[in-house]
């Protein structure tokens, strides 16, 4: 987690928080000028957004695009909209919403020829958030199953790869497994990062009267870019296996505290910075 949020992270972020409209009515294409100085607000230059957004268009994530008045501008792709909605399920989940049960299981072979697979394969079973069993056997809790299966499908690495489904029946407890499994301290220490920069601005805000849509913008964006990445590196495993002071708890509370409070004053914000719906 940066103390200097990347550019095109940030980009992602705005897009999934404030660029996608509804399922039915999707938002048009964002034009660049108003993109820039959206961006602008949480200290990303222009020739950065520019740069950022050349990089999303090639990798397939945007698509550009003509707003209704003829301003050239960008919108997301069928594939970005897709990943986004995935990662909806995972960000926005409460810690009391994750099935305390079971194990998700993949072991994976890759022919040697196609060892760039491989590395895609353990790329991606990290960034779902499963820890490592052994040599070529990942694990991760069970309630990732869906998300697993349905990433490894889109990808085509469904073919390499089998997938179990059960409970921990080793002779170590569970919890001292767990601990071999994830790097528990490392996961920890981005939590507390969270808490260290977000908590201070709840407390702000909780203390606040009125909104300032553009410091409530500012602020949701932040801590939506930086929450975002924390529920991949930490898949949501049951409580009862983690250290009585596991920080992961406060950190979702402080982070579904100030999306509640802020979003709604942020989208005023971007939204009369941006053509209306049907203009």
């Amino acid at each position: 987690m940066s103390d200097h949020p990347a550019p095109r992270s940030l980009i992602v972020t705005f897009y999934g928080a404030y660029g996608r409209g509804t399922a039915d009515r999707p938002t048009g294409p964002v034009p660049v000028a108003a993109l820039i100085r959206l961006l602008g607000a949480v200290g990303v230059d222009p020739p950065s957004v520019r740069s950022a957004v050349s990089r999303l268009k090639r990798r397939g994530l945007l698509v550009s695009g003509r707003t209704p008045e003829g301003a050239a501008g960008y919108a997301l792709s069928d594939a970005a909209r897709q990943l986004l909605d995935d990662g909806d399920r995972r960000i926005y989940r409460r810690p009391a919403d994750r099935s305390p049960d079971g194990w998700l299981l993949a072991v994976f072979s890759v022919p040697e020829q196609e060892r760039h697979k491989r590395h895609l394969l353990r790329s991606r079973l990290a960034r779902l958030g499963f820890g490592t069993a052994a040599p070529g056997v990942w694990i991760a809790p069970d309630h990732l199953y869906e998300e697993t299966r349905h990433t490894l499908l889109r990808l085509g690495l469904a073919s390499y790869v089998d997938l179990f489904r059960g409970h921990h029946a080793g002779f170590e407890p569970t919890a001292d497994a767990v601990r071999r499994w994830w790097d528990l301290q490392a996961l920890a220490g981005l939590h507390h990062r969270f808490l260290q920069v977000h908590e201070p601005v709840l407390r702000r805000w909780t203390r606040r009267r009125t909104d300032d849509p553009e410091q409530a913008y500012r602020d949701h964006l932040l801590a939506l870019d930086s929450w975002r990445h924390l529920p991949y590196a930490d898949p949501g495993l049951p409580p009862a296996l983690l250290p009585e002071d596991w920080p992961g708890a406060r950190a979702a509370e402080v982070f579904t505290a100030l999306h509640e409070r802020l979003r709604e004053a942020g989208a005023r914000y971007v939204a009369a910075r941006l053509p209306a719906p049907g203009d």
